[in-house]
């Protein structure tokens, strides 16, 4: 949506969360950076971001409705404002003002996702005229899910978040995302990383099935190496993941570094039978499709990629 009055522009992104079907790292750079390959697809569940400009020398002003959030340089959405004002030059005000539907501190992507909505919507209202690879570049000095949610739908992710390959759309299906009151620190969690005796998932048997619509192959590939550090620390994971197939899902798997688990389900009915089972175990419980918000970045567009 966009609208324009005076000297006033206004835009509403969605800001899709994303869910970890697959999340492997092969190795560490040597600036102790992680090498990823994950196969990541944003889900119906989404932040409201809207970007107003004005014609005026301004300051950047984030306003949020919930109060865990900070309004300032420490926010992803800021600093993306910030980034494209300093390196375009622009010295416009920019007021954003997020609409949080997305948990916090999740592993789903949601400062990431609101991050990427900002480079996307001044994008236009300034008609920088910016390609999705650009974005993918200039989201990379943000944050590593920054690159993927400018696509906002299924792709190979790769290198440390800056080569996004997009992929077929999933066969129909149903996702059931529960949300613990636990939260977890995502470097604890990489730091706990032993290489030496990861157990790594297999991309290429994902990225058969994704290729060939193939629910089946989808579930029984879907994994994430850090589960186990995860859980280890956090036994509501494995909680969770047992309970889901037990009520019926056909994958269980958490997403990122946690501690949101997921369950795959064939149909609706299926998945609403899971989340009202959950409801016990856990109070944020969400039913969600996959989306795509590729054809809002120019589907024709090479893969993201910040390598010649």
């Amino acid at each position: 949506m966009r609208l324009t009055g005076g000297d006033t522009t206004e835009i509403l992104e969605k800001a899709p969360a994303k869910l970890n079907l697959l999340l492997d790292t092969p190795f560490h750079h040597a600036d102790g950076s992680e090498e990823w390959d994950m196969v990541l697809t944003s889900v119906d569940l989404a932040d409201l971001v809207t970007i107003k400009t004005l014609g005026r020398n301004g300051r950047i002003k984030v306003m949020t409705d919930t109060g865990f959030l900070p309004n300032d340089r420490r926010n992803l959405a800021y600093q993306a404002a910030a980034l494209l004002a300093n390196t375009y030059h622009r010295k416009e005000a920019v007021n954003i003002t997020i609409e949080k539907h997305i948990p916090v501190a999740a592993g789903m992507g949601g400062g990431s996702a609101d991050a990427a909505a900002v480079l996307r919507g001044l994008n236009r209202l300034w008609s920088l005229n910016l390609t999705p690879a650009q974005l993918c570049e200039l989201g990379l000095k943000i944050d590593a899910d920054v690159p993927y949610c400018v696509w906002s739908q299924t792709a190979h992710v790769t290198g440390r978040g800056e080569q996004v390959e997009p992929l077929p759309e999933l066969p129909p299906m149903w996702l059931v995302i529960a949300k613990p009151q636990t939260s977890v620190s995502t470097p604890s969690i990489l730091r706990q990383i032993n290489y030496g005796r990861l157990e790594h998932a297999s991309t290429p048997h994902l990225l058969a099935a994704i290729h060939a619509s193939d629910y089946d192959g989808i579930c029984q590939a879907t994994a994430n190496v850090l589960t186990p550090i995860t859980a280890r620390r956090y036994p509501v994971v494995q909680r969770l993941k047992t309970q889901m197939l037990r009520f019926g899902a056909d994958a269980a798997e958490m997403t990122g570094t946690g501690p949101t688990v997921y369950g795959i389900c064939r149909k609706r009915s299926r998945a609403q039978r899971v989340a009202n089972g959950l409801a016990g175990f856990c109070r944020e419980v969400y039913v969600v499709r996959p989306v795509r918000l590729g054809a809002a970045v120019q589907l024709s567009e090479a893969p993201c990629s910040t390598e010649d």
